[in-house]
């Protein structure tokens, strides 16, 4: 681990079940490469919640994503590990990979309607995934198991010969979140779950989320540009820009104690009914742009309290408290340090 990388491991005595250090990912395209994920380390114990937060490009889909190894096309693991219970999957073969998928890691897309089959019934999705992990389950097995997860998600057995099309969306999520948990993986990925979704229906689908979560004792990554959703129900939260990771924290200390000027300038947009003075701020400018990033700090060029260092040398992670970094030049230049 180099040393602009957080190192926690000094702080539990088991293995965690996800170890993540130095990870890279990038898009190689004809104009140039994309570094949507840099240098990004973290660790996540079986039974927690990891909340990953940030606009549109900051790189949230594309770490989830390498978590399973499906990045698509032209993305690749450009360094770094993934380590689930142990064991790097970054050089695992396509067919030992397989085999993590659905038993160790699962993942819920963000679009259900295009992530289902449509001319599939709901019971066909179920029978496959479970025949292609477990081939000696017989399909009526498989299919009495698919009614009993359907059954556990509220939604009643009998539609189990339906079609995609012939449910709600908030239905189509949770069929997802379903086909997720089918198998019993110890982490669950869940990729802006909430997505086009009403208020009321959000907060099913999340509490949904949170009882199977404590019912199977798995880990839980939520993915999300809504970084209220992430403060109420995660332990601990990773705050991303434009591929790097700005800042970690538990949940309570993010939101009680925001140091990156970006997460400050995230809670400001959020409106609290508790406040009736509130003013609502707005970040000002867009994203960077991925190909050709600005020198130094990428948030400077939104960022009020841009120094001159912050133009020419990118800030590397700092311990500001237990279990809380941040990657700014108002908290000093000297970097996290490996153990």
């Amino acid at each position: 681990m180099n040393c602009s990388t957080p190192s926690f491991r000094g702080e539990i005595a088991k293995l965690p079940l996800l170890e993540i250090d130095s990870l890279a990912v990038d898009y190689r395209t004809s104009r140039g490469t994309v570094h949507a994920v840099n240098d990004v380390s973290f660790f996540l114990e079986k039974g927690e919640t990891l909340g990953l937060a940030g606009e549109s490009g900051s790189g949230k889909s594309t770490l989830g994503l390498s978590i399973i190894r499906l990045v698509p096309y032209p993305g690749v693991i450009g360094g770094g590990q993934i380590k689930i219970d142990g064991r790097d999957i970054v050089a695992l073969p396509e067919h030992e990979m397989q085999t993590f998928r659905g038993t160790k890691v699962a993942y819920v897309f963000q679009d259900p309607m295009i992530s289902l089959n449509p001319v599939k019934k709901i019971g066909a999705h179920f029978v496959e995934l479970i025949r292609t992990h477990e081939p000696n389950v017989s399909k009526k097995e498989a299919f009495e198991r698919a009614k009993t997860v359907l059954k556990n998600l509220g939604i009643q057995p009998e539609r189990i010969n339906d079609y995609p099309h012939q449910f709600s969306g908030g239905m189509r999520q949770r069929i997802m979140i379903g086909l997720a948990i089918a198998l019993n993986p110890d982490l669950v990925i869940a990729d802006e779950p909430t997505t086009a979704l009403d208020v009321i229906v959000q907060a099913k689908i999340l509490d949904l989320l949170e009882s199977l979560r404590k019912a199977y004792q798995m880990a839980l990554i939520l993915i999300s540009h809504d970084l209220s959703i992430i403060l109420e129900r995660c332990d601990k939260i990773i705050v991303m820009y434009a591929g790097h990771m700005v800042e970690y924290a538990d949940g309570t200390e993010l939101h009680g104690r925001p140091a990156h000027p970006y997460t400050q300038k995230l809670l400001q947009s959020i409106p609290n009914i508790e406040l009736s003075d509130q003013k609502l701020t707005a970040i000002p400018g867009s994203p960077p742009d991925m190909l050709n990033p600005p020198n130094g700090c990428r948030f400077w060029p939104r960022c009020s309290c841009t120094m001159e260092i912050c133009r020419v040398k990118e800030p590397l992670l700092i311990s500001i408290g237990r279990n809380h970094l941040v990657k700014c030049f108002l908290y000093g230049e000297k970097g996290v340090q490996s153990e």
